[in-house]
Formats: structure tokens, C-alpha cells, sequence
């Protein structure tokens, strides 16, 4: 039995006796998310697997409430189910050696989209006088160290431990350990690993990812934050980050600086560890000892002006080291806290330098309430590889629009498309996605 289904059974043993209790039930809620999703990705200029694929994809969402006391118990659960519109042979096949699955979809023996996938996910919980609270089983956390990836029908899901305090004022802590990931186009947990050593076949995996950290809020306009993770056998990672809201003439201006430190630890520290694929992407000068150890310092400003509706962006990431960026990163899709992380690319190559522009537009202030849209241009450069320094840039226009009165009131409806060119190993793509999302209430 892994470590976290003790406390869990636990928790559920304690609810079962306190099933009735007043909280318990009075206040639990249930969800049904509904997201229907349509992609394509276009590779332009290699002979790589041009994808398509559609889905409806189903996420029912139960939180129950805590049972009475200074200590009070309870559950949560979060049903996943995707079903297969349209992705034959020629728009999801990926061999089985190659990729873990298609864009959406898992892929079976054969190579070709499953009709189906689902999964089941169990969380007790333990709240202290409202003030802590601890979560164990199925968690989706969303931390500068760790960012769950919900870019495709359904959402990718960790499984592992965390403890939440709220209880100084202006101040959380958070921290916590996870063990596994379930993929976005997946039904199965896997072992924790980064770019480098994640191949489906050959790659190592772990299951010991610690986490923790603190976000404390100086004012009600400037928040500083701490974080570190750690990935067993691969690396360790610290973070800082301040975000901070200036009133200017008639808008605001808002900052938001990052900084990451990443080093070896483990396995990956060491020349033998490596030779046993405990290995980082990167690039390495031929023969350097050093050739896949995690070394990489990652610090960016993101600064955005807004007025009326208006929202304008200009931002700057320098990456430092022979490795990439390292995340935990399976290799069926994953979610980084870089304000690079863009539809199509991430911007995280070693010594990649990178420009950020964006604007985006709130349509509310015309009277058309629920129509947002947004474009943005991103350009990295010194990109190191063995015959120079290249570079690669990414153009993205998303359109978003909720219905904001009327018996369907909360459909949304989202298109983005993307383009990403540059002379580096990854494929030139034109991308596109629509999605219509709608949350039903049921408890």
C-alpha cells in the first residue's frame, strides 16, 4: 500500500462513522464540467505525424463539506471521462515505441486512438479550525513549482500529499510530496521524471517529488512568494517571485518578477547515475563530463499596463546553464511557471533568451460582456546547440466568449491559434483549437 491510501482509508473510515454529521453533507457541492475539444497541429517542415483530433470530454467534480469539530473530515472525488469524436490512423498514429499517446487520446497496441478513457480520483481531506488543512490522494496542484496541465479534454492529475496553512494573517504555507501523474490523455498513473529521461520505454522514473513554500502578502498590493521542489535522483529547485499592482495615471501597472535556481541532486549529480539515463535535456559541449546534469538559473519580468479595457504586456526571460529548464515533465504534456509557457512552445532551452509582447482587449467595455480577446509574439534567441546559437519564435491569437445572462449562461466558447517557427530541432507547427466549455451544477 503507497503511503498516501493509509491516511486516505482512514479519512474515509472517519467519515463513514460521521456520515450524518452536520457540514458533511449540508455543504457539499458536485459539478459536471463539460468541454468539447477540437485540435489540429500542423507540422510544416519535417516529416512528423500531422495530428487532429476531437473529443467530448465529461469532469464530475464532488467536494464535500467538513464534519463538525476542530477537526473535521472529508472527501473529495473527480470523475474523468473522454470519448472519441473523430482522430483516425492518419491523425493520431504514433507508434507505441515512439510516444506515450496521441494529442488527446491514449493509443492502443495498434497505434490508434482508444474510443474511449476514464479515471476515477479519491481525496481525503482534514481541516484544522479552518485554518489548516491537509489533502491526500488526488491533487491538482497549481504552484510555481508544480503546474497541472489542463490544455486538453481533460486535466492532468497528480497523486501525493499536501498540508495548506492559512492561519497567520497575510501569510499561506504550503508543502507537501507527490508520488505519481496521470497524463492528460491517459487512465494510467506513472512515476515522476523531466525532459531527458522520459521516454516511454527506456526513461527512468521516480515517485518522490517534496514541495513547499510560502506567499505573503507585504500589502494588499505587493505579494512575495518562496518555493522549493525537489525531483529525487534528478534536481532541485528554488524559486522567488514577487508580483506587485501600481495604480498609473488611469490604470495599473502591474509587475511580476521570477526567479528559479536548478541544480543537480541525486542520481543525476553523478557521472555513473547519468550513464544509468538519469539524464536532463540540454545542450553539452562534446565530451564535457557534465553532459545531462541539471544546471540552469531562469529569472524573467513581466510587466502589463491596463486601461479601460485594454491590457498591454512586455516582458524578458533569460535562461543561464547547460540544461534546459527542468519541470516534471512524463512526456504526455506538461504545464511549466515560466511566463514563456505558450500554446505551442515553452521558450526553455539552455541559454535561450527571450522578448514577450501581448495585448489583449476586454470587450465588456463596449457592452459586449463575456467577449475577451489576445495576441501575443514571443522571441527567443542564443539558443546553444553544437553549430551556433539558434533561436525559434511564436506567434499566438486566442478568442474567448462566455454567454453572461440567459438558461445558458456560463457557456463558453474559446478559439486560439498558434504558429511557431525557428531553426532549432523542433518541427515548425501551425496550431489550432476550439473548445466550448459549460459547468453544470448537481449538488
Amino acid at each position: 500500500m503507497k503511503y498516501q491510501h493509509l491516511p486516505l482509508a482512514i479519512a474515509l473510515g472517519a467519515i463513514a462513522q460521521q456520515a450524518g454529521a452536520a457540514g458533511f453533507i449540508e455543504d457539499s457541492k458536485a459539478t459536471l464540467g463539460l468541454r468539447n475539444f477540437y485540435i489540429n497541429q500542423d507540422t510544416r517542415n519535417q516529416d512528423a505525424n500531422t495530428q487532429e483530433e476531437w473529443g467530448q470530454g465529461f469532469a464530475l467534480n464532488y467536494a464535500s463539506g467538513f464534519t463538525e469539530g476542530t477537526i473535521g473530515v472529508g472527501v473529495d472525488a473527480l470523475g474523468l471521462l473522454g470519448v472519441k469524436l473523430d482522430s483516425g490512423k492518419g491523425t493520431h498514429y504514433n507508434p507505441t515505441s515512439s510516444k506515450f499517446s496521441g494529442t488527446v487520446f491514449p493509443t492502443d497496441s495498434e497505434g490508434k486512438a482508444v474510443d474511449e478513457f476514464s479515471s476515477l480520483g479519491l481525496t481525503g481531506k482534514v481541516s484544522l479550525a479552518g485554518k489548516a488543512e491537509g489533502r491526500v490522494g488526488t491533487l491538482l496542484p497549481k504552484l510555481p513549482v508544480v503546474v497541472y496541465n489542463d490544455g486538453r479534454l481533460l486535466p492532468q492529475t497528480f497523486e501525493g500529499g499536501q498540508l495548506s496553512s492559512s492561519a497567520i494573517t497575510d501569510l499561506t504555507l504550503v508543502g507537501g510530496k507527490l508520488e505519481q501523474a496521470k497524463g492528460r490523455s491517459s487512465s494510467n498513473d506513472t512515476g515522476l521524471s523531466i525532459s531527458g529521461a522520459n521516454n516511454a520505454q527506456t526513461g527512468q522514473f521516480v515517485n518522490e517529488f517534496w514541495f513547499g513554500g510560502a506567499d505573503y502578502k507585504l500589502s494588499k498590493d505587493l505579494l512575495v512568494q518562496y518555493y522549493y521542489g525537489g525531483l529525487e535522483d534528478f534536481y532541485q529547485q528554488n524559486f522567488l517571485g514577487l508580483t506587485h499592482s501600481l495604480a498609473l495615471g488611469s490604470g495599473t501597472l502591474k509587475s511580476d518578477l521570477r526567479y528559479f535556481n536548478s541544480a543537480s541532486q541525486g542520481k543525476n549529480a553523478s557521472v555513473s547515475g547519468r550513464a544509468d539515463g538519469y539524464n536532463s535535456s540540454g545542450y553539452w559541449a562534446t565530451g564535457d563530463s557534465d553532459k545531462g546534469e541539471v544546471d540552469n538559473n531562469a529569472w524573467s519580468a513581466l510587466f502589463t499596463y491596463g486601461i479601460g479595457g485594454h491590457a498591454i504586456s512586455a516582458g524578458y526571460q533569460e535562461l543561464n546553464g547547460d540544461s534546459n529548464f527542468p519541470y516534471l515533465n512524463q512526456g504526455d504534456g506538461a504545464t511549466t511557471y515560466l511566463i514563456t509557457d505558450s500554446l505551442i512552445g515553452k521558450f526553455a532551452n539552455s541559454e535561450e533568451n527571450t522578448w514577450v509582447a501581448q495585448y489583449a482587449y476586454d470587450f465588456s467595455t463596449l457592452g459586449i460582456n463575456g467577449l475577451k480577446a489576445s495576441a501575443v509574439y514571443l522571441s527567443g534567441d542564443n539558443i546553444a546547440s553544437s553549430t551556433g546559437d539558434k533561436q525559434e519564435w511564436e506567434r499566438d491569437l486566442r478568442l474567448d466568449y462566455v454567454l453572461a445572462d440567459g438558461p445558458l449562461k456560463g457557456l463558453g466558447f474559446t478559439v486560439r491559434n498558434g504558429v511557431q517557427r525557428g531553426n532549432t530541432s523542433t518541427a515548425d507547427q501551425d496550431e489550432t483549437r476550439l473548445s466550448v466549455n459549460y459547468t453544470l451544477s448537481v449538488l
